[in-house]
């Protein structure tokens, strides 16, 4: 099944979050940025991969178009193994982490997405899921850095019916306006993204004890501090990261200083499906939670939609609490009473509607042919 096209894209949709965005994670956020690829075979089957992400989706479709489309063109679309290791290997002195691994993320969503298709089967059932008609869903809220904001946003997730929620706050008055406004008995999780050194999160989990978090996420700075992250869990938080993880072998460095309860990898970020197989089981194999990192509404979502089935059913599935003005997947990214449904059809479930890419293209589509 021989690649004989390839087309890269990038889509800029806005978004409601029920209050002015803050800036965090390097940008200002105020639009959902994607970047698409897409795969053509020579027996009519296409693939569907988004790499990330965010603020950085230019330089991904950059060290995608530059690298990687050329050297898959005329490959064999059903060699996602020998694709990923010749590539992981050609393209290793440019960063184990960043760009060309988002990109490399992407091509593998795509590549599953083929094999699906053609094995007429949906990505969770290929590799091996029990069928579930939804994911328990949490609302993962963006940064809001005012109290009164912090509850307003809270109030409006329980109203929508999830009972689980994360925060990505990181001064105490917000995370406690936030346990106030939802009662004891809803799950609360706190995503920091980095912002602190190991004496500065070790006092911070302190204070947090008394709000009964189900996790504390990545509160150490640089991320790789691994054995920073595992003096913060023995102040008796469980500890959470693994969206920053660098593959593999940074997962299992992260286990064996005994840095976390639950491993995050993000699809987007990590190698694509392949990689997070592999981390599954690594995971499983060192006794660690596995809850993958969703931050994105791209392949990328339905990719980690079919994973959390096949991999991790009984975590809950990450949605970003926001209302996009439109979805290139229409319903299959909205949350309904907490939930998320789960995809019947082959490979990721849907290909994206083309009208929605083409309403919100940002530049031109970049076409690789043989």
């Amino acid at each position: 099944m021989k690649i004989i096209a390839v087309e890269t894209s990038l889509t800029t949709i806005p978004f409601d979050m029920g209050a002015k965005p803050v800036t965090f994670g390097g940008v200002g956020w105020q639009y959902m940025h994607t970047f698409w690829i897409r795969i053509v075979t020579d027996q009519g089957i296409e693939g569907w991969g988004e790499g990330f992400g965010h603020a950085c989706v230019a330089a991904t479709k950059t060290a995608f178009d530059t690298q990687i489309a050329p050297a898959i063109l005329g490959q064999d679309a059903r060699d996602i193994a020998g694709i990923r290791a010749r590539l992981s290997k050609t393209l290793h002195l440019f960063g184990r982490n960043g760009p060309h691994i988002f990109g490399l993320s992407g091509l593998d969503i795509a590549l599953w997405d083929i094999a699906g298709k053609a094995a007429n089967m949906p990505l969770w059932r290929l590799w091996g899921g029990t069928p579930k008609e939804s994911l328990t869903t949490y609302a993962s809220l963006l940064r809001y850095g005012a109290p009164d904001l912090v509850a307003a946003a809270c109030k409006r997730a329980l109203a929508r019916g999830y009972r689980d929620i994360k925060l990505h706050e990181i001064e105490l008055p917000m995370i406690q306006a936030a346990r106030d406004a939802i009662g004891p008995d809803v799950k609360l999780m706190v995503d920091c993204n980095c912002p602190w050194t190991v004496l500065q999160a070790s006092d911070m989990a302190r204070k947090l004890r008394d709000l009964d978090l189900t996790w504390l996420e990545e509160p150490v700075w640089p991320p790789e501090d691994h054995a920073g992250l595992a003096q913060v869990r023995t102040e008796g938080i469980p500890i959470s990261a693994g969206e920053n993880a660098g593959g593999l072998n940074d997962f299992k460095h992260q286990f064996e200083e005994g840095a976390l309860d639950i491993a995050q990898p993000s699809v987007t970020k990590i190698g694509g499906p392949s990689a997070m197989i592999e981390i599954a089981a690594l995971c499983k194999a060192y006794g660690v939670r596995l809850v993958p990192h969703n931050a994105y509404f791209g392949a990328g979502y339905l990719a980690s939609l079919n994973l959390n089935v096949a991999i991790a059913p009984d975590a809950p599935f990450e949605r970003l609490f926001l209302d996009l003005e439109a979805s290139p997947y229409h319903d299959l990214v909205v949350a309904e009473n907490g939930k998320s449904k789960v995809p019947t059809g082959p490979g990721l479930g849907r290909d994206p509607d083309p009208e929605v890419l083409a309403r919100y293209r940002v530049g031109d589509v970049t076409v690789h042919k043989v």
